[in-house]
C-alpha cells in the first residue's frame, strides 16, 4: 500500500471507531475532512431516540473528531447534512444552529433513501486547521 505522507489520519476514542475501510477524518495541509458521523456513541452503540437525540450525538462525535485535529465548530467551512426525512429539517436545523452559533459555514442538506444502520441523520464537515 502506498502512503501519501502529506495525509494525516485523525482518530479519537471519543467518537465511534470507523467500521469500514475509512478514517474518522483526514488532514491534508490546513484542511480537515471528516467522514460522515452517524448517531453511534464512542462504544459504537446506536443512540436511542428520535431525530433530536440522534442529531445531538452526531454533533458530539463531530466535536470529538474536530478536537482531535485541534479544531472546533468555528473552524468548519462546509457541512453536508444527510437526512432520512426532509420533514425533520426544521428540527435538525435548530440543533445545527445551536452548535454553530453565529458562525455560518457553507452547507448542503439532502434527503436520502437510506443511511448506515438505518439512522435518521448523518453529517460530515470540512474544517480549516490553518494557524495564523
Amino acid at each position: 500500500m502506498t502512503t501519501n505522507r502529506k495525509l494525516e489520519v485523525i482518530s479519537t476514542s471519543e467518537a465511534p471507531a470507523a467500521i469500514g475501510p475509512y478514517s474518522q477524518a483526514i488532514k491534508l495541509g490546513g484542511l480537515l475532512f471528516t467522514s460522515g458521523q452517524i448517531p453511534l456513541d464512542a462504544s459504537g452503540a446506536l443512540v436511542e431516540g428520535g431525530i433530536e437525540e440522534q442529531t445531538h450525538q452526531v454533533f458530539r462525535n463531530l466535536k470529538a473528531v474536530l478536537a482531535e485535529a485541534g479544531a472546533t465548530f468555528q473552524d468548519v467551512v462546509k457541512a453536508t447534512v444527510f437526512m432520512k426525512d426532509m420533514n425533520q429539517f426544521v428540527t435538525v436545523n435548530g440543533i445545527y444552529a445551536s452548535y454553530f452559533g453565529d458562525h455560518k459555514p457553507a452547507r448542503s442538506a439532502v434527503e436520502v433513501a437510506r443511511l448506515p444502520k438505518d439512522v435518521l441523520v448523518e453529517i460530515e464537515v470540512i474544517a480549516s486547521t490553518y494557524v495564523e
